[in-house]
């Protein structure tokens, strides 16, 4: 079985998730330049804008035709900035399953958007899109991605072993590759029931600074 995700806006109190577009090149160069962007992904290193157009023009579009994925840009309702990016990957149509990532710009982090986006993500795709199963993987370290995991409901599964590269600065100034492990988490369509109760009750999509 093979499919597609529809070409889609998600609405939340605060968010409009919708399709990257041209526009977005500058601030999502800026945002993939980020430090802890770098440490936590594997983004060319410097990340232009010529590979931000790239990923808007050709690798985005092309990935949800296919059926793997789908990248969202993540914006503010009001300002119409860019906050981030949600990203669907190796998805499986006939498991109907996807992975999920989430990466929020520096300055916007803190306020609970990557929870707010995920959770909408993921009601969407459970919901009106039938999957059966959205998977995260965080790297050990990443305990703000981890944060955002267990806020939409998320049910930790074990850990890949070794299995996760990350990068840290050396004394130079390079960057070096260092090896972790990846905690893997599962999300399915039951695991929402209340979801959106616990955020409330812990404080709502404001306890904890949330990136990647």
């Amino acid at each position: 079985m093979t499919g597609t995700f529809p070409n889609i806006s998600i609405s939340t109190e605060r968010l409009v998730l919708r399709p990257l577009d041209e526009d977005d090149v500058p601030a999502l160069a800026e945002m993939m330049n980020d430090e802890q962007v770098v440490a936590w992904t594997d983004v060319p290193r410097p990340f232009t804008e010529d590979a931000a157009r790239t990923w808007i023009t050709e690798y985005a579009p092309a990935q949800r035709q296919e059926g793997r994925g789908l990248d969202l840009a993540v914006t503010e309702f009001l300002t119409q900035r860019l906050v981030g990016i949600v990203q669907l990957g190796k998805t499986n149509w006939h498991i109907r399953s996807t992975e999920l990532s989430y990466i929020i710009a520096p300055w916007a982090r803190g306020e609970g958007y990557a929870s707010e986006a995920a959770l909408a993500t993921a009601q969407w795709l459970l919901g009106d899109q039938k999957l059966e199963r959205i998977e995260l993987r965080t790297a050990a370290d990443n305990t703000a991605s981890q944060q955002v995991a267990q806020k939409i409901g998320c049910i930790s599964e074990g850990v890949l072993r070794n299995a996760c590269i990350a990068h840290v600065r050396t004394e130079d100034g390079t960057w070096a590759d260092v090896r972790t492990d990846f905690i893997v988490w599962s999300l399915l369509p039951e695991d929402l029931d209340g979801a959106g109760e616990q955020l409330a009750d812990s404080g709502g999509f404001t306890s904890f600074s949330d990136w990647n």
